[in-house]
Order: structure tokens, then C-alpha cells, then sequence
């Protein structure tokens, strides 16, 4: 997995995937984030990859529904910074 910009010509690949990070760090003993992240999203019927690291999680939404993805989130009581926002 790298930035669409980073594959290869003539590679063969799913293009078009937003990043959305859960800000970190995040001790590893909390549980459910990504549960809170993806019940949500997947009841409005959005498919997600998600991507955990020792810090923190991350989820990949389809660019056609990152705004969807981003109303649902915040309708469910998530706080979304944009880039650049603090």
C-alpha cells in the first residue's frame, strides 16, 4: 500500500481511497476505537479499510464517499479536523 502518486505505471491497483486518522497516540489498552469508528460507517453501508499501528488507527474511505464518511462519523458524536486544522 503506498500513495496513488507512488504506484508504478502499469501496476495494477485500487485507486481513489481517502486516509482518516484516529489522533494518537492511543495506549494499547483502550478498546473499541475502531468498533466506534466502523459500526457507523458500516451501517450507512460505507466499506472501509482500516490500517492499526502501534499508535494509532486509520481508516481508508473510497473518495466518492468521504464526505458521507465524514457526516456519519460526526453524527456520531466523532470530532473530524480537516488538514491543517488543530
Amino acid at each position: 500500500m503506498c500513495a496513488e502518486e507512488n504506484i508504478p505505471a502499469g501496476i495494477v491497483a485500487e485507486r481513489g481511497w481517502k486516509l482518516l486518522g484516529v489522533r494518537g497516540p492511543l495506549e494499547f489498552t483502550l478498546t473499541g476505537i475502531l468498533a466506534g469508528l466502523a459500526g457507523p460507517l458500516a451501517e450507512a453501508g460505507i466499506s472501509i479499510f482500516a490500517i492499526s499501528t502501534y499508535e494509532t488507527d486509520y481508516l481508508l474511505v473510497g473518495e466518492a464517499v468521504l464526505e458521507k464518511a465524514i457526516g456519519v462519523l460526526e453524527r456520531a458524536g466523532h470530532t473530524i479536523l480537516r488538514e491543517g486544522e488543530e
